[in-house]
């Protein structure tokens, strides 16, 4: 039997179509967003990314050259997919709805594993000379559309991003392996989502959950 043709990026090519570079690309960014919010910044190498994504490492380097590039490519891609998100909310719905429904979104967005971990490791980054200033910018992008799109008061922008990070902070430490063994994270997990918490045991990210 002859050796199965393995494309530029280390893969064996579908028989009936090639992805494109752009595809691909996405393809290498959503492995990026998964592995660096399991394993952290520092923590990931190109190599983690490249497996994740079943390319090849060379191939990463090629499209992105440095894992400081990936990284901030993943970090921009984790922000869009959030604003796209809440802006999927009408804006013509009564303020309180408004906020439930972003919270939703927000969560919906456990389906993208590792968006809300990358967030926090980004903001967790502020003294890197490159990605801090990227850091402080997404965050701010973040507050300045609660408050001139969405129409949040400070206080009620305050209250939401205050919310997202207890949400991050839960979902970093996989406590969902708690719910139900400790009393007082189950009842912190029922107080919190209050109408989602099974959606949410059941999409987090678990201690025993290889990234």
């Amino acid at each position: 039997m002859s050796a199965q043709k393995i494309d530029e990026a280390g893969t064996a090519p579908d028989p009936t179509r090639r992805m494109s570079s752009d595809e691909r690309r996405e393809q290498i960014v959503e492995a990026a967003i998964a592995v660096f919010g399991a394993k952290g910044y520092v923590g990931t190498t190109t190599d983690d990314v490249a497996r994740a994504a079943s390319v090849s490492q060379p191939y990463v380097v090629r499209l992105f050259g440095t894992k400081e590039n990936l990284f901030l490519a993943a970090l921009d891609d984790a922000l869009k997919q959030l604003l796209t998100a809440f802006r999927t909310v009408p804006d013509d719905t009564d303020l309180h709805d408004r906020g439930e429904a972003m919270g939703a979104a927000y969560l919906g967005l456990l389906r993208v594993r590792g968006l809300h971990q990358i967030l926090s490791h980004a903001f967790l980054l502020g003294a890197h000379p490159v990605i801090g200033p990227v850091a402080r910018g997404g965050f701010a992008q973040v507050w300045h559309y609660l408050r001139d799109e969405a129409g949040f008061s400070a206080e009620e922008a305050q209250k939401f991003l205050a919310a997202g990070m207890l949400i991050n902070t839960m979902i970093g430490l996989r406590l969902t392996d708690e719910y139900g063994k400790d009393a007082g994270m189950t009842e912190l997990f029922n107080e919190c989502f209050p109408v989602s918490v099974q959606y949410v045991l059941d999409e987090a990210p678990r201690v025993d959950e290889a990234w």
